[in-house]
């Protein structure tokens, strides 16, 4: 069984790593096409791209090779000879545990040690690539600072001719003051063969450019250029060749650190936040309330007598003159405008300060969940697959692909909520497994309790029952028959259960709509019908036992009569008057009943003639 596991992993895994990235590269397919990239580069790029999704592939690998471990066991009836042997299912998979927190420990491993570095050569080589080909990374109507010692704005593109149109261009040298503005109805980009400068070819423009200099400093009269082109080709300095980022800001991201790492992080924020609310504090005291100022000179007395001295500020106030009074609001102004800048200011900062602390525990807690995950998935996989008794790669793909979307949107949903600070981190990144690991208990407990479950049958014949659908008889020839039927009895049985049908129809007025207290509040078992159908069933089981192909036409047309439906709506009584109490609910399950009043009605109808023809069939036999 560890094996098959192990071999069904493997697979798995390379299946589940490969359909990740595939749905990871379309998110950049955008920075790989027409970048001219190496072979080198790109094989960088996926091996990174590999790492980082690695964490996330085990558990969906564990969870597919999980269940058709346990549904190849289960439809070769080995997992029933195991039961049968005294074996419970969870000694049986011991060893399948045992392999599944291995498999949690490497997914920590990766995430703690070989994903922070990877995730880090990962963004280095995406930012290093947006920086190659500028020219493809110019977004439409906004200006583009991406080219050195320019503002590039466009209007409109058109990827497949390579053409720019309506271009704003605000070139700088050393100063606002020799800037150049270009306007152009159209232009192309392009690098250069050296991939050191882009070649901008414009067309139907203008150029302006003033021609201040050091010469002209002190004169009011600027000089500048006017000049009106149908074509001009211009160089940029760029160097389009591929050069890694720094990786310094790429660092300090969440994805990037272990968690020793991100620990020392957490902590530098808390002892930042101190000191920043600290020195906030301060700030506004001195600025709002000195203190008296002390000399050396002064005795410890004349300290003390400072520091307790009281002033009646509306006093001191009304003392001064207008002049001085204007003056003394004015700075008391710019104090409480220079103290609410810096509190906004500060605000600010302790905001960016706060969302990083939640990205990094937000951090810590997903490596340990994303390993947790290889174990609940596991103890839904192997239960699940137990249950189903289904190998392949059918429906054991189709359950874990469900699971996993269930698992995808729960946790994605945590994620944003607890970054956005609208849960707390606690409750968003719990929320997955607060739902999951219900469901691997509850599972795992009727796999070992042999339940069904996940019987469709059972589930098909109960919805069938509750909306009213008609049950269809099935009654195929016998191979071998080891007693004929005795078909004078069955007649003569036949003949009474007409008579019977015939007056139950007349005494019960099916087609009349029933007293609806007595349905709700007074309900009487109709053990009549009862008895009737229970002869019904006696007579065809007998009469199934017959060659006749006439004979077993007749008996597949028997209606299954249904006993209790068209005499109230719920076994207990409890039931049956709240949902009357309930009006909406109590007048449809009134009028379904009447519905089966009026089937159990057609039903005596077709028996009855079902009862003649097989008697006549009988009789010519």
């Amino acid at each position: 069984m560890l094996r098959q596991f192990l071999l069904l992993f493997a697979g798995a895994f390379c299946i589940s790593l490969f359909v990740l990235m595939m749905q990871f590269l379309w998110r950049y397919v955008d920075e790989l096409i027409g970048k001219g990239l190496s072979m080198e580069v790109l094989a960088q790029f996926f091996w990174y791209m590999a790492l980082m999704l690695v964490p996330t592939a085990l558990p969906l690998a564990v969870l597919l090779a999980s269940l058709i471990t346990m549904g190849n066991l289960g439809e070769s009836s080995e997992l029933t000879a195991i039961k049968a042997s005294g074996v419970s299912l969870l000694k049986s998979v011991r060893a399948l545990i045992a392999a599944t927190c291995v498999i949690a420990a490497i997914s920590f491993y990766f995430q703690n040690v070989v994903g922070p570095n990877a995730n880090m050569s990962f963004r280095q080589l995406l930012l290093s690539m947006k920086q190659k080909s500028p020219e493809l990374e110019i977004p439409e109507e906004i200006f583009y600072s991406g080219i050195p010692d320019c503002n590039l704005y466009v209007q409109r593109k058109d990827m497949e001719k390579g053409m720019l149109y309506g271009i704003m261009i605000y070139r700088m040298t050393q100063s606002f003051e020799d800037a150049a503005i270009i306007l152009a109805d159209s232009g192309r980009l392009q690098s250069t063969e050296e991939r050191k400068h882009l070649m901008l070819t414009l067309y139907n423009g203008e150029w302006f450019e003033n021609m201040r200099s050091q010469e002209l400093a002190g004169n009011a009269n600027v000089p500048y250029r006017r000049e009106s082109f149908s074509e001009k080709v211009i160089l940029l300095d760029f160097d389009n060749g591929f050069n890694l980022a720094e990786n310094s800001a790429i660092s300090m991201q969440a994805t990037s650190m272990s968690m020793d790492q991100l620990a020392y992080n957490i902590d530098s924020i808390h002892a930042v936040g101190d000191s920043l609310g600290h020195s906030v504090a301060q700030r506004l005291k001195w600025n709002f309330f000195p203190t008296p100022k002390i000399q050396k000179k002064d005795s410890l007395n004349a300290i003390l007598a400072a520091k307790q001295k009281k002033n009646n500020i509306d006093s001191t106030y009304m003392k001064m003159s207008a002049e001085q009074q204007r003056n003394l609001l004015q700075r008391l102004k710019g104090r409480v405008g220079s103290a609410q800048m810096d509190l906004e200011f500060t605000g600010y900062q302790a905001q960016e300060y706060n969302k990083r602390e939640r990205e990094y525990k937000i951090e810590m807690i997903n490596k340990v969940t994303l390993s947790l995950t290889c174990l609940i998935f596991f103890f839904i996989g192997a239960p699940l697959g137990a249950i189903i008794r289904k190998g392949g790669l059918g429906v054991p793909v189709i359950v874990a692909v469900l699971v996993f979307i269930l698992f995808y949107i729960l946790d994605n949903t945590g994620y944003k909520m607890a970054k956005q600070a609208s849960w707390s981190i606690a409750f968003g990144k719990g929320l997955a497994p607060a739902v999951l690991i219900p469901l691997a208990v509850f599972v795992t407990y009727k796999a070992n309790k042999d339940s069904v479950v996940f019987n469709m049958d059972a589930y098909r014949i109960f919805f069938t029952k509750l909306l009213g659908m008609r049950l269809k008889r099935h009654v195929d020839g016998k191979e071998v028959i080891i007693n004929d039927p005795q078909y004078e009895r069955d007649r003569l049985m036949l003949n009474t259960l007409t008579d019977d049908l015939r007056a139950y129809s007349h005494s019960h007025h099916l087609r009349r709509l029933p007293n609806p207290i007595k349905v709700f509040f007074r309900y009487e078992p109709d053990h009549e019908i009862e008895r009737i159908a229970a002869n019904m069933e006696s007579i065809l089981e007998d009469l199934g036992n017959t060659r006749d192909k006439y004979i077993l036409s007749y008996l597949n047309r028997y209606p299954i009569v249904s006993e209790k439906a068209h005499t109230r709506p719920f076994n207990k009584k409890w039931m049956n008057v709240v949902s009357a109490i309930i009006l909406p609910l109590g007048i449809i399950l009134y009028m379904r009943m009447w519905r089966f009043r009026m089937r159990l009605y057609k039903d005596t109808k077709q028996i009855r003639r079902l009862n003649d023809m097989m008697i006549k069939r009988i009789q010519e036999m």
